[in-house]
């Protein structure tokens, strides 16, 4: 199941982040922070889509099947408001 590997793709996440607090704490080179956030900002990126995607396979056929069309106008809005976000900078 999808929801399963995000899970776990944030639990790695999380020990990453782990060990950039303990860079901060042991005054590594900030370049070698930056490049492991940059690592974790990618993970992060890879489960957004994970979540997309399969909401896309989920919700959103749901509602595009559905005949309310209110939910169908409510979740092709959602969608387009997150790839607006995720294209701002």
């Amino acid at each position: 199941m999808k929801h399963e590997d995000a899970f776990k793709r944030l639990k790695n996440i999380e020990g990453h982040i782990g060990g950039i607090i303990r860079m901060m704490d042991n005054d590594v080179y900030c370049i070698d922070i930056i490049r492991q956030i940059q690592a974790v900002q990618a993970a992060l990126n890879r489960v957004s889509s994970i979540i997309l995607e399969q909401h896309l396979d989920t919700c959103l056929t749901t509602a595009v099947r559905g005949e309310d069309v209110d939910e169908r106008e409510r979740v092709l809005k959602e969608i387009a408001e997150v790839f607006e976000t995720a294209t701002r900078t």
